[in-house]
């Protein structure tokens, strides 16, 4: 059989991710340091996964409503009216999904047509580019710098959009940079969109994420933004909840319907396991002022002083970030490609880093390091960089 005359070009033309390479040999190494990993390092607190053990011995293990347990799209729209005054009606603009992804994934299907064009900041998270393929529309990367702290400019913004420019994904705080926009930097690409019909999908998965004294700020809670944005988010990051798979999006009824009809058809519904753990998981939150949110971000915030002092000290020009948990210091000064110095890395000192190449190719000349790993694993890995750069 012919299977190249068989598989769609779109998605056959897709390369594998630049990230699950590196996993891949990690996997095969043993005593290897991953600083590649996007994931909390902290386990699910107990009372989370009590309530959904409790869930099973009582039998819970039926479809939910395709919209999500009403109890928990309540404490969303709840928790997002409180902490940034993002305003939604739990009965429906609030949709809850299988992770964050599945709401990118949704919306990009039920807005882009064949040709339409999608823009996306780069560097930024390695799925979006290919899901705006797989819906039949052109990702237009939007370059971000180094000297804005990855910001996305609002003249670059402007440049960007064409007739054909249907919607701008919006990452932030950002993976891979770690890097914020503030509200008045938010309400200054407002204001290039005002009077376009360009559709904004905020992922904010890493929102709860902020350090230095800074705050998150919810895109759609900018004055005249919110008919135009999706926000999308989930527990993965904020809660420690990865492989739970949970996340929402929500959006105005317009936009959310034909998401909704599409996650209907297809997803059903996330799993009632993890949807009853994220309930408990928000109403504990509620009930302890996010402490064990805050409690998880004040070490984060260790480990990344930390890394950002050792990267500067070494000769690797690294941005201080003031989200998510990554670093993104350029390499340029090796001489070395991001792939080069990443395989290079891999081989000779066992620690795995991401290619800043896998998140654009504006990110080359850098490379990403996780921080959701032990003090002893960071400093361990960044003596064997040292090591590795001396070598050089």
């Amino acid at each position: 059989m012919q299977y190249e005359r068989v598989i769609n070009p779109r998605v056959a033309n897709v390369p594998p991710s630049g990230i699950r390479k590196f996993f891949d040999i990690v996997r095969q190494m043993p005593g290897a340091i991953s600083l590649g990993v996007g994931e909390p390092d902290f386990v699910t607190p107990w009372p989370i996964r009590d309530a959904a053990i409790q869930a099973i011995e009582e039998g819970r293990t039926q479809y939910t409503s395709n919209w999500g347990l009403e109890s928990l799209r309540e404490k969303v729209a709840a928790y997002l009216r409180m902490r940034y005054h993002a305003v939604y009606d739990p009965k429906d603009e609030v949709l809850i999904t299988v992770g964050a992804s599945e709401g990118i994934d949704l919306a990009l299907r039920a807005l882009v047509c064949p040709g339409d064009e999608v823009l996306v900041p780069e560097p930024s998270y390695v799925s979006y580019a290919p899901c705006v393929t797989f819906s039949g529309g052109r990702a237009v990367p939007v370059v971000t710098r180094a000297e804005d702290g990855f910001a996305l400019m609002p003249d670059m913004l402007a440049k960007a959009i064409t007739p054909r420019t249907k919607a701008l994904i919006l990452p932030y705080p950002n993976n891979p940079t770690g890097g914020v926009m503030t509200r008045e930097q938010l309400a200054a690409i407002a204001q290039v969109l005002r009077g376009t019909d360009v559709v904004v999908l905020s992922d904010e998965i890493y929102s709860e994420l902020i350090y230095s004294g800074h705050e998150h700020t919810a895109f759609a809670a900018i004055e005249g933004m919110r008919e135009r944005t999706v926000t999308l988010n989930g527990f993965s990051k904020a809660f420690a909840m990865t492989g739970w798979r949970v996340g929402y999006c929500c959006a105005p009824r317009e936009l959310l319907a034909p998401m909704f009809k599409i996650h209907q058809y297809t997803m059903l519904c996330a799993s009632i396991q993890g949807q009853i753990a994220a309930d408990r998981a928000l109403g504990r939150a509620f009930e302890t002022n996010f402490e064990d949110v805050r409690a998880m971000v004040r070490s984060y915030d260790r480990r990344r002083r930390l890394m950002v002092e050792e990267m500067n000290a070494m000769g690797l020009p690294c941005l201080e970030p003031r989200g998510a948990f990554y670093v993104f210091p350029s390499i340029r000064g090796t001489g070395l490609t991001s792939e080069d110095f990443c395989t290079r890395l891999l081989r000779q000192q066992h620690v795995a880093c991401v290619p800043g190449t896998a998140f654009g190719a504006s990110g080359e000349g850098h490379i990403r390091c996780s921080y959701a790993t032990s003090m002893e694993s960071l400093r361990e890995a960044l003596k064997r960089i040292r090591a590795f750069l001396n070598t050089l």
